[in-house]
């Protein structure tokens, strides 16, 4: 006998011939059309649960593993350590909750819970949001027109090649490129808020002596030039520097915590010019 949708009226009926036993189960099958194995099958649910029909509750497939406890409990884990591997989180939930899954199973729910896989940005382990915030606040205290910044940048041979590419999928994305370094260049630059003024490039890297002259015959130092030594007064053309003492023009110069920007004569320079670093 194919398979037929039997209704509930009919296994109804037949198991209340069957209970009143107003005819033998031969007779049942061959009244109703059913076969012997559904017939029990029947019964055995009625004299089970009290009804002819499985209930399932709307829940279908494998019992869940994992669920909004421990699904919370691993997004709180990544917050804070997000490099840690699958079978790490496995190692955690095992130890910590008591529960025991596949690395694969902790892939799919953290893919429903829109945690996905990105490029990790690193933030300095030195890095002190109060301190950030007393910078802040005290850089408030002076005028765009005050503030310079001095910074150093570097370019080399491969300094140009790009890290990501496309191609078919399942295939190498190949570009020739240089490996060999080359010739160094190391460039130093004043911005403002009227833009870049100054720059220096030095072939190499920017060392501290090569930083302090730029620091001193670039940016703030007084120069002057004799022009004719012949007259009997020499005419003396003099060349303003680049910085004002503290509160007037490019009076505050902003440097990072690098090594060359350290030294007692770069303090020197600056007491002497009346800037502030």
């Amino acid at each position: 006998m194919g398979f037929r949708k039997i209704s509930r009226d009919l296994k109804l009926a037949a198991m209340w011939m069957h209970d009143q036993g107003i005819l033998p189960v031969g007779a049942i099958i061959d009244c109703l059309q059913i076969s012997q194995c559904t017939f029990y099958r029947i019964l055995d649910l009625w004299i089970t649960t009290g009804d002819i029909v499985c209930r399932t509750h709307g829940v279908r497939g494998r019992p869940q593993i994992l669920h909004f406890d421990d699904i919370d409990y691993l997004r709180r884990i990544i917050r804070h350590c997000p490099d840690w591997f699958l079978d790490e989180l496995l190692d955690l939930l095992e130890t910590n909750r008591f529960i025991s899954a596949h690395y694969t199973t902790i892939h799919w729910e953290l893919q429903h819970a829109g945690v996905s896989t990105k490029k990790l940005k690193k933030i300095a382990l030195e890095c002190n949001e109060n301190l950030q915030a007393d910078y802040m606040r005290h850089m408030a205290r002076y005028s765009p027109e005050q503030l310079g910044f001095l910074d150093e940048v570097s370019k080399d041979e491969r300094t140009l090649a790009r890290l990501r590419g496309c191609s078919r999928k399942g295939t190498r994305a190949v570009k020739k490129g240089v490996f060999v370094r080359g010739r160094r260049f190391s460039a130093e630059g004043l911005l403002t808020i009227d833009g870049m003024i100054s720059n220096t490039v030095v072939e190499g890297s920017m060392t501290h002596a090569w930083f302090l002259h730029y620091l001193e015959f670039t940016v703030v130092y007084l120069r002057y030039f004799v022009v004719s030594l012949h007259m009997p007064q020499p005419y003396i053309y003099f060349k303003m520097p680049l910085c004002s003492p503290f509160l007037g023009y490019l009076s505050v110069l902003v440097m990072d915590n690098v090594r060359i920007h350290h030294g007692d004569q770069i303090l020197e320079l600056a007491d002497q010019f009346h800037l502030f670093l």
